[in-house]
């Protein structure tokens, strides 16, 4: 399930042609947090990607939030983002 959950997120973030995308499943170390003990994920994602060039933080994690929502709060309950402009 975790693995679907990977690849879903990759496909979704795919459309901001990331140079680099890591997605890490997290969810061990939230054992006991509510979204965890409902089956959701919490996931680690690293993007980088020219289309976050001339963004702040903030911008860059609503493009990411953006292809996603959908999918929150189940069955992804968190994510962690590294967004960075990769030029």
């Amino acid at each position: 399930m975790t693995e679907d959950r990977k690849s879903l997120l990759a496909q979704r973030l795919s459309v901001l042609s990331p140079t680099r995308l890591d997605i890490t499943d997290e969810s061990h170390l939230h054992a006991g947090h509510a979204g965890a003990r409902e089956g959701a994920s919490h996931f680690r994602v690293r993007i980088w990607t020219p289309a976050f060039e001339g963004l702040g933080t903030v911008a860059r994690h609503r493009m990411v939030y953006d292809r996603v929502q959908d999918l929150m709060p189940y069955p992804i309950h968190a994510l962690a983002i590294d967004a960075r402009a990769d030029t």
